[in-house]
C-alpha cells in the first residue's frame, strides 16, 4: 500500500514538472494597518502586519498572513505589556477583473490555519503574566485594486479564532478567544 502511494506521488510529480505550460504567477506583498474589534476588546485596538502570496496565474492561490497587535487587551497601565500575534497560512480564491496585468481589481475570499499567540505581562489592574500559543483559524473577504501593473490598494475583513483540543486525534473544538480584524494597505505585485 505504501509503495503504491509513493509510486503514485512520484508519477504525479514527474507529470506536473514535465507538463508544458506558461509560467505566470500573480505574486503580491501587502503591508497593512488595521483595527480589531469584537470578543474581549473594548473600543477597538490597532494592529499592523504583512501578507505575501501568489495566485498562480488563476483564481486560486495561497498567502502567508502575519499580524502584530500591541496593547490588544488594553493600555499598558492597566494590563502591562500585552500583545496578540497571528501567523496563518491561507488559501485565497479571487477572480481578476480586468486581467492580471494593468489596472483592475480582484475580489477574494480567504481562509486558513496557523498560530494565535496571546501574551500579558502584568499591570496595575491585573498583576498576571501569561502567554498562550494556540492553533487557530481565520476566514475573510476583501478586494485588491490595482492602479497599474505593480501598485494598488487592498482592503480586508477577517474573523480569527483559536481552536482547542487534540489535533492528532482530530478532536478540535472552537476556542473561546476570537476577534475581527479590518485592515487596509498598499499591495505590490
Amino acid at each position: 500500500m505504501m509503495r503504491s502511494v509513493i509510486r503514485l506521488m512520484l508519477i504525479v510529480t514527474v507529470v506536473a514538472v514535465a507538463a508544458p505550460r506558461e509560467a505566470r504567477a500573480d505574486g503580491f506583498v501587502n503591508p497593512w494597518a488595521g483595527v480589531h474589534f469584537g470578543s474581549e476588546i473594548a473600543n477597538g485596538r490597532g494592529g499592523f502586519g504583512i501578507n505575501a502570496g501568489g495566485m498562480g496565474g488563476g483564481i486560486i492561490g495561497g498567502e502567508v498572513d502575519f499580524g502584530y497587535s500591541p496593547s490588544f487587551f488594553g493600555t499598558q497601565n492597566d494590563f502591562g505589556n500585552n500583545t496578540v500575534i497571528d501567523l496563518m497560512g491561507n488559501v485565497i480564491v479571487g477572480i481578476p477583473i480586468g486581467g492580471q496585468t494593468g489596472a483592475g481589481f480582484r475580489p477574494y475570499f480567504t481562509a486558513g490555519m496557523g498560530l494565535i499567540r496571546t501574551q500579558i505581562d502584568g499591570g496595575t489592574l491585573f498583576d498576571v503574566s501569561a502567554s498562550d500559543n494556540n492553533l487557530g483559524f481565520n476566514m475573510g473577504a476583501g478586494v485588491m485594486g490595482y492602479f497599474n501593473d505593480h501598485v494598488g490598494l487592498r482592503g480586508d475583513l477577517r474573523y480569527l479564532r483559536t481552536l482547542t483540543g487534540d489535533v492528532v486525534n482530530e478532536d478540535l473544538d472552537l476556542g473561546g478567544f476570537h476577534f475581527w480584524r479590518l485592515s487596509a494597505g498598499l499591495v505590490l505585485r
